[in-house]
């Protein structure tokens, strides 16, 4: 499931509403402004209703943090995921810094910060719109090929892929939402 950074889509408005953290005498992190480079997943039919934040140092001029968050309650992630593994959907939900990505000697310190940051109901409002504007976006860009997975002609066993390419079985997926 890859990740777009949200500026690719909508370079205009990231530039006007990307959040950015400056440290100032800040014991732990050293000075300097940390861009919060907003990514979402770019795969049809996914309603994952997750956010990767590249954390940018401006003056190291690199991403020193990757960090996923989700905002959706435990419920909802147990559903999407098809198995309610409280380890898993805490990774889901987050913050938490993503493993599977780079991480510099930062990325704790930064990981504490965005607990702070999202905690503005603002802030969060703005990253749900981005989602639904970027993931609306991927739709209308795959529109023909969504067309094509969902054609009601071809029957769809409950075990297959499901048509949406969210890479889970049909039953784990839209079954559910026809249900």
């Amino acid at each position: 499931m890859p990740y777009v950074p949200f500026h690719e889509k909508f370079p205009e408005i990231a530039e006007t509403e990307t959040r950015a953290l400056i440290a100032i005498n800040d014991p732990e992190l050293p000075a300097g402004n940390y861009g919060l480079v907003e990514a979402y997943c770019d795969e049809v039919g996914c309603d994952c209703r997750r956010v990767f934040f590249n954390v940018y140092s401006e003056e190291r001029n690199e991403v020193v943090a990757i960090i996923a968050y989700g905002w959706e309650n435990r419920k909802f992630y147990a559903d999407w995921f098809g198995r309610n593994d409280p380890r898993i959907i805490a990774e889901l939900q987050g913050p938490i810094l993503n493993l599977a990505s780079y991480q510099s000697e930062l990325a704790p310190i930064l990981l504490n910060e965005i607990k702070y940051v999202l905690k503005d109901r603002n802030y969060v409002e703005r990253i749900k719109r981005h989602y639904r504007m970027f993931k609306d976006l991927i739709e209308e860009e795959n529109k023909d090929v969504t067309s094509m997975r969902s054609d009601s002609r071809v029957k769809i066993g409950r075990n297959d892929p499901c048509p949406c390419g969210s890479g889970k079985k049909y039953k784990r997926c839209c079954m559910k939402k026809k249900a």
